[in-house]
């Protein structure tokens, strides 16, 4: 069977199915794991599949809605306040900069910045900048752009442009979703292209996500797992989703 036929195939399958591992993919097919991927990426790139955490569904199943600030802000609000907790302890020395990117992780990571430790904060955040406005050891900047009212950061060439010329001795980044074959995602181009400038302008990265996010893969890649340093997690991670993701090099943290 050729590459082609067998790719048709395989999204007619998947179309059937619902969804289908890439185990059983590679099964059904006799081929290995590696080139189910490789067929399961030109699938997807042509509009046929949708890649999901260890596999693959039919494109036309899969809705994207980008849940708001508010609504995101209620989903494991007491997972999210143990990961801030545990992200202030990697702050870089008194006197340092760092970005605090867009979330609702980030927003209570801001909250619980130690009013002893003197740093410059720059962020493209609204509720962010909100938060620290009246903290008197923070340095505020904040960056230019057009502010999306789902997520309320600003985003947009000029926020791009700004982070470039950016050097930060750490970048806090959230994510919409954390793989350890495709790394970070989120469903909007110009947010992802906000965070990628985030993670390009931090010397080290650190990502701050519930274990909700584990296994999720949205529409637009920001980083690999190469980009990053550490993730703060919270206690929900599965043992095996840890493991995957420490054999790909990053540090995991469980708040």
């Amino acid at each position: 069977m050729y590459a082609e036929e067998r790719q048709q195939a395989m999204a007619q399958l998947i179309g059937q199915q619902g969804r289908l591992s890439v185990a059983e993919l590679a099964e059904t097919f006799a081929v290995t794991t590696e080139t189910v991927r490789r067929d399961l990426s030109t699938l997807e790139r042509i509009g046929l599949v949708r890649r999901m955490h260890g596999g693959a569904v039919p494109a036309s199943s899969l809705t994207v809605i980008e849940a708001g600030l508010r609504e995101r802000d209620q989903v494991n609000p007491g997972a999210k306040d143990a990961i801030a907790a545990a992200a202030v302890q990697l702050l870089p020395p008194p006197g340092s900069v760092i970005i605090l990117d867009a979330g609702s992780t980030t927003v209570r990571l801001a909250a619980v910045l130690p009013r002893d430790h003197r740093l410059t904060v720059v962020t493209h955040a609204v509720p962010v900048a909100a938060r620290l406005a009246g903290f008197p050891q923070i340095e505020l900047h904040l960056l230019p752009g057009r502010v999306r009212s789902t997520t309320q950061a600003a985003v947009g060439s000029d926020t791009v442009a700004a982070l470039a010329n950016l050097r930060a001795d750490v970048s806090f980044v959230a994510t919409n979703g954390i793989s350890a074959e495709y790394g970070l995602t989120t469903p909007d181009r110009d947010e992802a292209a906000t965070k990628r400038a985030i993670v390009a302008a931090g010397r080290r990265t650190v990502v701050v996500a519930d274990s909700s996010k584990i296994g999720v893969e949205n529409a637009q890649r920001f980083a690999s797992l190469d980009d990053l340093d550490v993730l703060v997690i919270d206690s929900g991670i599965k043992d095996e989703d840890r493991d995957a993701l420490q054999a790909a090099g990053l540090e995991v943290v469980v708040a």
